[in-house]
């Protein structure tokens, strides 16, 4: 059973949107935070709750941006789920609705990085702070990991299947996503690099 704040919330949201509620679906978990799926086929949102009520906050409020955003896009072959546009429905739901702007910076920014760069280009207060931050961490990563090293010289990627996964047959990497589609259409080459 969803908690009665988040029953209220989903129906305010929905009712200022004009549009009908999903059906929600709310559990808990043995952990910090929370996670969220927004299913509209289903016309539901499911919410697994975790301790902290900022964040059990704000993951409904992601779904429900889910819920309110024009269906995901494509772009390239991959569905575009957080653009630009989602994100312009996210945040006037999370300020309009007692989310902390710095909160809603850090956490969107945690758990999706880009959403950093989508927060300047609306103008959020704090954004280019926030992404300025994030650039000086991911600096800092890189300089503690040292340089890479070359593992499998420069060769022809040659596709082989291993249970599920597909693999190069040389280096035995993991080939996924953009990249496995690109070289079942084409081959290419790919190097094999240690990281630290």
């Amino acid at each position: 059973m969803a908690p009665e704040w988040a029953d209220a919330l989903v129906r305010e949201v929905c009712a200022e949107a004009g549009v009908a509620s999903p059906v929600l679906r709310w559990r808990r978990a043995l952990r910090q935070n929370s996670s969220g799926v927004t299913r509209r086929h289903e016309r539901s949102v499911a919410v697994t709750a975790g301790h902290d009520p900022v964040d059990q906050r704000l993951t409904l409020l992601h779904e429900l941006a889910h819920w309110l955003a024009a269906p995901a896009r494509r772009h390239r072959g991959r569905v575009l789920h957080h653009d630009l546009n989602f994100y312009r429905v996210a945040f006037a739901l999370y300020l309009q609705h007692g989310v902390p702007t710095a909160e809603a910076l850090s956490r969107e920014g945690a758990r999706y990085p880009s959403s950093l760069r989508h927060a300047r280009a609306l103008f959020v207060v704090g954004a280019d702070e926030a992404w300025g931050l994030r650039r000086i961490a991911l600096r800092q990563r890189a300089r503690l990991r040292g340089p890479r090293r070359v593992l499998v010289a420069e060769h022809t990627v040659r596709l082989v299947r291993d249970g599920r996964w597909t693999r190069c047959s040389v280096c035995g990497a993991r080939v996924v996503g953009p990249v496995l589609a690109r070289l079942r259409r084409r081959s290419g080459r790919h190097t094999l690099l240690s990281i630290g």
